[in-house]
């Protein structure tokens, strides 16, 4: 490939996200394409100590509060990993993005969702993923899968998480060009086979 190309996955708790993008790094890989996976937060030192805070952390953290810590370990992914990446040409899975934060602490925090929308883009400069697959699966659907303890976030209420659900998809419908939503409630293989079909096409069109 002669460019980078970003996608990141994202959707509700339980939709499989994280081991469907090394999945699919992997798969890439085995295909030749020079491929990278980052999370967000996570993939640089600030990252994983920022992912201690909100994730492993009992600390309460006000909306406003995640959504800054959010923000600046991005920014430092995007400084450190996402950009440098593209500039080798190589694609770039991310496990989720900007669109958690604005689900998250906008539509199921409060916080007012075009200014953080706006705060957000403009803190990593711009820098959004061309593609971005939205694994989606009903509330309850996603929790019944989780088979370990729950972190900080996973533990607020139920109701919070279907605003989260509820805000994914008003970010896909608000975003269709971008953002592909893919029913993540079927077997596991069969997700992956779909997310690789589209990011497949994805690559052939850049290519072109």
């Amino acid at each position: 490939m002669r460019r980078g190309l970003f996608l990141t996955l994202d959707g509700p708790e339980g939709s499989g996200k994280s081991t469907q993008a090394r999945r699919l790094v992997g798969w890439l890989r085995r295909h030749g394409v020079s491929a990278e996976f980052v999370r967000d937060p996570g993939s640089t030192a600030l990252g994983r100590a920022l992912r201690r805070v909100l994730l492993a952390s009992r600390e309460p953290l006000d909306p406003l509060t995640e959504a800054a810590l959010f923000i600046g370990g991005r920014v430092r992914l995007v400084e450190e990993r996402i950009v440098p990446a593209l500039r080798r040409g190589r694609v770039v899975v991310c496990d989720r993005y900007h669109d958690a934060t604005v689900a998250y602490q906008g539509y199921a925090g409060g916080l007012d969702v075009p200014w953080l929308d706006r705060w957000g883009r403009e803190a990593i400069g711009g820098v959004m993923p061309a593609f971005t697959l939205l694994l989606d699966i009903p509330t309850r659907q996603g929790f019944a899968r989780l088979r370990r303890a729950r972190d900080r976030m996973e533990r607020k209420r139920l109701a919070f998480h279907r605003r989260v659900r509820a805000g994914y998809l008003a970010i896909a419908r608000r975003d269709p060009g971008r953002i592909v939503v893919v029913d993540a409630t079927r077997p596991a293989d069969q997700v992956q086979r779909r997310l690789r079909a589209k990011v497949a096409a994805r690559l052939l069109r850049e290519r072109r």
